[in-house]
């Protein structure tokens, strides 16, 4: 608390002319509210007033779950019988209750119930999983005013509208808030807001002055106050209200408001008034309720099974005509099949009540074409599948010792059909961390450490000049001229392979320092003073140490400062000052002191500084300067910005490292780094003093145009400037993102991202993790300024923004070069028109023509409508990913949810379908996990189609053969084992385990990825050969067996097999056939999977066994029909072979021609791996993964692609310069 106490006697209002000095609350006047939309009333401190309507608001519980105890019988019930399949057992379960049966209700009820509880107790464990993490929210303690100035912990869930709570620094604020005071002086605290909008830099808030004297707990005794203000309502950056306290009434706006899920930074506490509790608050009105959602192959599936229940109509109806027919002809010359009742539904007279009738029968009898098991299995294995990617080791973060976690698993195999990517940036792709890592001071570039993006070019470029050694060493005389050349040129200053590092391993050695990787001998340890230009380089230093509005704080440990920053740029630039000599120490009201540890050898100075004015950073500035006076009473200003800025305002004699600072910039950009300029001017004291007064009359102005006139005055003077060199700091992305982005980029995927920050901000991001790269050209959509679009009518606007996508649509098409790629940038006010019905699709056309997309200033509701406008404008798989409160809406939105579970609160996680700790693990899960869960689900749904038409059309064959009678030729209890025990665990166990290829293949090949976005496993050409494979099977089975055992002796006696007999080997052969098909369908093997499909077919031979073994009245027709009858028939075991032989034939010269002749990717890589010819040959194994890989223009192999072909065409054009002179023809003599 000391170091609270020391900080709260700033007054930090002096520090932000821009955005906190405004006239006195008491000149401004309160806002009109009436109407419908501001029927708010709060009493502050008197949250009892609030439990009767109409004051009763909703209470600060919140919930993210699909059900509750009221709701989840009914909604649970309606989502299990909204499949398909599972309406028709309902229904054909409740036939079962006439008396036309086949079999008995018990067999058809049973199975139901055991199908439907099944996946309702999985759904109740996985909502029971979202309201834990709910809970978690939910009862978190906040301190809480309970009155006679006492103040207690409550529960998050217990606060109420118009209660006083205090927060303190670092915890989170339980709801919307009015600040009422802070622990600063004059009411201004420090909200981070990144959880919300995603931005890092912090938000300045300031309260009412008229509130600031509530600066304790006791000061709340007799605190009373009503605030009137709008409704809940979405708007994260507006707020309309009025706060009557003590007889006045005075104006509220945003820098008031403390929003729920926003986190206290750099202030010790604050008190503030409950306004949005729950529901209300800002946060939970732009997140939706938790959707319920299908992947596309359980949508396909439901057509399946249209296309199969049409199937068991059409064959249903032909068996009621048939019988119905035979009914009226051929059943009066049956005598001996008279019915003992006239009235029966076996009356000649009444065929139609006859057929009417046993169509209820046949749509029973041939429901096995219908798997009703197929929908518990696909539940059992996207179990297992969760379980797998929960206890991936590969997907366990070490820092943070969280793992991945599939939140449902109903989406498993959407993973495998992902084709954009929609991510949040901070807290997603970055980790806020900027490190120092190059600077470019009076002309001379210092830093030596390279970049990511220059060590992979380098590896690269050294790997192509190998290969082109052996080409070269066989050529012509020319040819080792230009090798030599080439050679001599790698190290030479023109070509400049971009700084190899070769201190790497010294480097890696020393401790690493946050925010700073520099490395370069010629400014570290005071060697600076050894320079040419000692003067520039120690006003470069002062920069870095005086342009800024961070505070000082004392490390007790190490006896270092760290720095509490707006930015994570500005905090990065004090601690390479610090490492550089020049230590920021300390903050007083009006100045800044500077340790200077070489400018005096041997001595610590510590330099005063007085800060006269600071001119803060816009995005609309891009700058920002500070006025100081230094210890000889000189005045400077000192001013950092983007170059495009700063070099339009250097004065004449102040561009002398004009022209190589900007060669360096390049450089620097080219390799992902972000930079800034740095400059001065000299002021003498009068004219110092003529600027400060139009500046502050600018700044006590309190007319409309309060902030234009401001902008206009600091413009006077940041003019004449003088440049003395620039940064390049690398943006820290969290560990593992430009790889990530790369190999997601290499398996075909698109990947936008949707980010709250500024446009300069996510554009250098973009850069950092290679979405954005030097030579994309990109495509900034944007409205004109504010004044403009003040003035104009909103069609004028909309007519621009149009005009501007259709000429940069003409841009792309027109466009020649194939390594183009374009990139397109667009922010919230230009996106809020761009998704009005009349344009949406004309911007969406544009931009998935685009290399990379990339929106910036989007609230959390745009998030949500881009995602849906994806999804629903492309028909293709979308998924979000995010770690904040505003990612929530488009994570419901997108098809697949996966949520950061990182620092920043677990809304994002509670939203998400998946939440993984590192934006890394993505490439994991989707790669790895996604491509495996796809090819296994779609070929377990698939088989599960074939063996169950297989099975089905013999009972329809068989019953076609016996004059349509309804009799079934298998035992009850073999149908009932048959989907059950029989067939279902070979299919469970190729739904879990099965491996086209292994993990580190499909790493390292991750184009195999596409296989699921094209949809090749699961098209109706595989669906439909699937089912005529079915078709084939069932055919071949009954007709062998039929001709076979028609007129054939069975036992030694002499006797033909009767129906038992031949239902049992019908059986048998179905049994055998179909797992010997799963078995040729795997690709991989593990004991389990051997154990279940061999165990299965044994499983019905010991079954048929005991089975027998009962006594007659239970095993009926099956009465030791395996011991006396089938077992000791050698006919038996030979139609067996024989019919799998056949039944398999097929499909194995099926899959052997596809393999030689028209081999998929997987196909390939399975043979090479057979071989072993990627370890034999790894130069082919090489080639074959380049070959594999998707062409791409955004990633990190894209960047280093380019950065290849430039590098490539320098060196030819140095050979070129080389071998013209060395090989021309010498004269005639």
């Amino acid at each position: 608390m000391t170091r609270g106490r020391i900080r709260a006697r700033l007054r930090r209002s002096h520090l932000h002319p821009f955005s906190c000095l405004r006239p006195n609350a008491n000149n401004e006047e309160p806002h009109p509210l009436s109407g419908p939309g501001f029927s708010r009333i709060v009493h502050c401190n008197r949250p009892d007033r609030h439990l009767k309507k109409p004051l009763k608001y909703c209470s600060n519980y919140i919930s993210t779950t699909k059900y509750n105890i009221a709701t989840f019988l009914p909604k649970a019930l309606y989502e299990q019988f909204y499949r398909v399949a599972n309406f028709y057992f309902l229904v054909a379960a409740g036939l079962s209750l006439t008396a036309v049966a086949p079999f008995s209700p018990l067999s058809m009820i049973a199975p139901l119930a055991f199908v439907v509880g099944i996946s309702m107790l999985k759904e109740a464990l996985e909502d029971w999983r979202r309201f834990a993490q709910d809970m978690k929210v939910n009862s978190r303690k906040a301190s809480v005013h309970k009155g006679d100035g006492v103040f207690g912990y409550k529960p998050w869930q217990k606060i109420q509208v118009g209660d006083v709570v205090k927060v303190e620094k670092d915890q989170f604020f339980p709801a919307d808030l009015l600040l009422l005071s802070a622990s600063y002086d004059d009411g201004v605290s420090y909200v981070e807001t990144m959880n919300l909008d995603g931005e890092t830099n912090l938000k300045v808030k300031r309260s009412l002055e008229v509130t600031l004297p509530l600066e304790d707990d006791e000061a709340f005794k007799n605190f009373t106050g009503t605030i009137k203000c709008e409704d809940p309502n979405p708007s994260l950056y507006t707020f309309i209200g009025n706060f009557e306290y003590e007889q006045q009434v005075y104006p509220l706006d945003p820098s008031q408001i403390l929003l729920r899920d926003s986190k206290l930074r750099n202030t010790a506490y604050v008190y503030g008034v409950v306004i949005f509790t729950g529901f209300d608050s800002k946060v939970m009105q732009n997140s939706t309720k938790s959707p319920s959602k299908r992947s596309k192959i359980e949508k396909k599936m439901d057509k399946i099974i249209y296309i199969l229940l049409s199937l068991l109509l059409l064959i249903s109806s032909i068996s009621s005509i048939g019988f119905a027919v035979k009914i009226k002809l051929q059943m009066p010359d049956w005598w001996y099949m008279q019915p003992l009742n006239p009235d029966s539904l076996y009356d000649p007279d009444q065929p139609s009540k006859s057929g009417l009738a046993h169509l209820v029968t046949a749509l029973i009898l041939y429901g096995y074409l219908i798997p009703i098991s197929l929908y518990v299995s696909i539940e059992i294995v996207k179990v297992f599948q969760a379980r797998f990617i929960n206890q991936d080791i590969q997907m366990y973060d070490e820092e943070s010792g969280n793992t991945a976690q599939a939140r449902t698993s109903n989406l498993n195999e959407e993973l495998g059909q992902v084709d954009t990517i929609l991510s949040d940036k901070t807290g997603t792709l970055t980790c806020n961390q900027m490190d120092f890592l190059k600077c470019s001071i009076a002309g001379t570039a210092y830093g030596i450490r390279s970049s990511e993006v220059e060590v992979a070019a380098e590896k690269q470029m050294a790997m192509d000049l190998e290969e082109q050694d052996t080409q070269i060493t066989n050529g012509s005389r020319c040819r080792k001229s230009a090798h030599n050349s080439w050679e001599d040129s790698r190290g030479g200053p023109e070509i400049e392979l971009e700084s190899v590092i070769t201190s790497k391993c010294e480097n890696d050695q020393k401790p690493a320092i946050k925010g700073f990787s520099f490395e370069d001998n010629k400014l570290m340890d005071g060697n600076w003073l050894k320079e040419p230009n000692t003067e520039v380089i120690l006003l470069f230093f002062r920069i870095l140490a005086i342009c800024q509005t961070a505070v000082p704080e004392l490390n007790e440990e190490t006896g270092m400062f760290t720095y509490e920053a707006e930015s994570p740029d500005e905090a990065a630039f004090l601690v390479a000052a610090r490492e550089f000599g020049f230590e920021f120490c300390k903050r007083t009201q009006s100045s800044v002191f500077i340790r200077e540890k070489y400018t005096h050898p041997g001595q610590l100075i510590e330099r005063e500084f007085k800060i006269l004015n600071l001119l803060e950073f816009t995005s609309k500035r891009k700058r920002m300067s500070v006025i100081v006076q230094d210890e000889d009473g000189q005045i400077l200003l000192l001013c950092k910005g983007a170059d495009s800025i700063i070099f339009d305002r250097l004065s004449k004699n102040g561009r002398v490292y004009e022209t190589t600072t900007a060669k360096h910039l390049n450089d620097y950009g080219e390799v992902g780094l972000r930079t800034l300029a740095l400059a001065y001017k000299k002021l003498d004291e009068s004219e110092y003093s003529a600027w400060n007064d139009e500046f502050v009359k600018a700044k006590t102005s309190i007319s409309a145009d309060r902030e234009a006139m401001l902008e206009l005055v600091a413009d006077m003077m940041e003019k004449d400037l003088i440049l003395i060199g620039a940064t390049a700091v690398e943006d820290k992305l969290q560990k593992g993102v430009p790889q990530c982005i790369d190999k997601l980029a290499q398996a075909g995927l698109k990947i936008w991202v949707l980010t709250g920050d500024k446009m300069e901000t996510a554009i250098n991001i973009g850069f950092s993790c290679s979405l954005l790269r030097q030579g994309m050209k990109q495509i900034c959509i944007t409205v004109m300024n504010s004044d403009a679009v003040a003035q104009e009518s909103k069609q004028a606007v909309k007519e621009n923004i149009s005009m501007q996508i259709t000429n940069a649509s003409q841009m792309v098409k027109l466009e020649k070069d194939p390594h183009a790629a374009f990139a397109l940038i667009i922010d919230g006010k230009t996106l809020s028109y761009a998704l009005e019905d009349d344009m949406k699709h004309q911007f969406l056309a544009l931009a998935v023509v685009c290399a990379s997309v990339i929106c910036c200033r989007v609230s959390p509701k745009q998030k949500a409508l881009v995602t849906r406008l994806v999804k629903e404008g492309t028909g293709k798989t979308t998924l979000a990913i995010g770690d904040g409160a505003n990612d929530v809406g488009m994570i419901q939105e997108a098809d697949i949810g996966v949520g950061i579970s990182g620092v920043e609160g677990m809304q994002a996680v509670m939203a998400s379908d998946f939440s993984i700790s590192q934006f890394r693990f993505l490439e994991r899960l989707l790669v790895v996990h996604g491509h495996w869960c796809y090819k296994r689900i779609a070929q377990m749904i698939c088989y599960f189609f074939y063996k169950n038409i297989a099975f089905g059309l013999t009972l329809f064959y068989f019953e076609a053969f016996t004059a349509f009678s309804g009799q079934s030729v298998y035992n009850d209890w073999y149908m009932l084992l048959f989907n059950v025990i029989l067939t279902s665990l070979p299919v469970i166990s190729l739904g879990v385990f099965e491996q086209d290829v292994s993990s580190e293949v499909c790493l390292q090949f991750p184009a195999l990825y596409q296989q699921g976005p094209k949809n090749l496993f699961f098209d109706w050409y595989r669906i439909l050969g699937w089912m005529g494979n079915g078709l084939y099977t069932s055919l071949v089975i009954f007709i062998l067996n039929i001709m076979i055992f028609y007129n054939q002796a069975f036992r030694a006696e002499g006797q033909t097999a009767d129906m038992a007999a031949m239902g049992a080997t019908m059986f048998s052969c179905i049994i055998t056939a179909v797992n010997c098909q799963i078995a040729l369908t795997m690709s991989h093997f593990t004991w389990i999977q051997h154990l279940f499909v061999w165990g299965s077919v044994t499983t019905w031979y010991l079954f048929l066994l005991l089975f027998g073994m009962l006594p007659p009245y239970y095993s009926e027709d099956a009465h030791k029909i395996l011991v006396e009858a089938l077992g000791p028939a050698p006919i038996y075991w030979c139609t067996i072979l024989l019919v799998t032989v056949a039944c398999n034939l097929p499909y194995l010269a099926h899959i052997s021609f596809q393999r030689c002749f028209n081999p998929m990717d997987h196909h390939i890589i399975q043979e090479i791996k057979y071989y072993k010819k990627d370890v034999e040959d790894q130069h082919m194994w090489r080639r074959e993964r380049s070959k594999a890989r998707q062409e791409t223009k955004i990633g990190f192999t894209a960047r280093v692609d380019a950065k290849i072909r430039q590098l490539k065409g320098k060196l030819q054009r140095r050979s070129s310069t080389l071998i013209l002179p060395n090989c021309m023809p010498s004269p005639c003599q």
